[in-house]
């Protein structure tokens, strides 16, 4: 049994990190709802987005654009990969999933035949790629727990000008959706091109609209403000799933901590009990002794 000194030390030393990590459960948890509320605000606009897209296309118009352009026969043959993680850690497995999802869709990738370049935002995918020594197309880590739609464009807008310009044939985003603070999922995201609405087999009865000037100008100008809300959505449902895993981490890490202090104090009062009874003891034979 260990020392009660030394029961003592590790029993400061446990509720010095318990207030560490209730500290940081707390701060996750002020942020999350900031998080949350950037992505319940982002969700409409992309889905009236998709809406009024859908609603405009039809076969003739699509072949007059670039970023509606499907891969032929053969499938993409070049492909940019857009990894999406966190600048922290503390947050449980979270960017170890994302890592994991972009690893598995790089290899599925690549064994198609497709030629991919890989773009990161966010230092713990930079960290693992340079390790691995995976080359890397471009890196931000600039972009933070609180994204902007500038940074989405700025991200986006060298991918869409590739992909217009044949040097692309389809852009992927790995990002972790978010579902709830508990369910954060890595998920796969294809940006470009755009993919034409699901008909359903039948195409719904659409919106009576005045178009002016045309439909054909109005796709041209919705299009690629289509392409970077969605990079934007990736971004913020990110932000989002960190802060919600963040706080996940970090209440279990309190709770464990709590678990551990009750076994550490019972521990201590069983050693401090022990120690009293053997001095006592100790006590006693060396009065008798003097007695005797």
């Amino acid at each position: 049994m260990a020392k009660p000194r030394e029961l003592k030390r590790r029993i400061r030393s446990v509720q010095s990190t318990r207030k560490i990590t209730k500290t940081m459960e707390l701060v996750a948890t002020s942020k999350l709802k900031r998080a949350q509320d950037r992505v319940f605000a982002a969700r409409p606009y992309a889905a009236a987005l998709a809406e009024v897209i859908g609603d405009l296309y039809s076969p003739a118009l699509a072949e007059r654009f670039p970023l509606l352009r499907q891969p032929g026969a053969h499938g993409a043959r070049k492909v940019a990969l857009v990894l999406v993680t966190a600048n922290r850690g503390l947050a449980g497995a979270f960017n170890a999933n994302l890592i994991r999802e972009a690893r598995h869709r790089l290899d599925a990738l690549e064994r198609e035949g497709a030629a991919v370049d890989l773009h990161i935002i966010g230092r713990k995918g930079v960290g693992f790629f340079r390790h691995t020594r995976r080359a890397i197309a471009s890196q931000r880590t600039d972009v933070g727990e609180n994204p902007k739609a500038a940074q989405a464009s700025e991200i986006v807008g060298p991918l869409v000008q590739a992909f217009e310009a044949g040097g692309l044939d389809a852009v992927e985003v790995v990002h972790a959706q978010f579902k709830s603070a508990l369910s954060t999922p890595p998920t796969v995201l294809r940006i470009l091109p755009v993919t034409p609405p699901e008909t359903g087999g039948g195409k719904r009865e659409q919106a009576d609209y005045i178009l002016r000037p045309s439909a054909e100008a109005i796709l041209e100008r919705l299009l690629p403000l289509y392409v970077e809300n969605q990079m934007f959505r990736a971004l913020v449902e990110t932000a989002a799933a960190f802060y919600g895993s963040q706080r996940t981490a970090m209440k279990n890490a309190t709770d464990n901590a709590g678990d551990l202090l009750n076994l550490l104090n019972r521990t201590y009062n069983r050693a401090r009990q022990a120690q009293i009874t053997q001095e006592l003891a100790e006590i006693v034979g060396g009065a008798e002794a003097l007695q005797g």
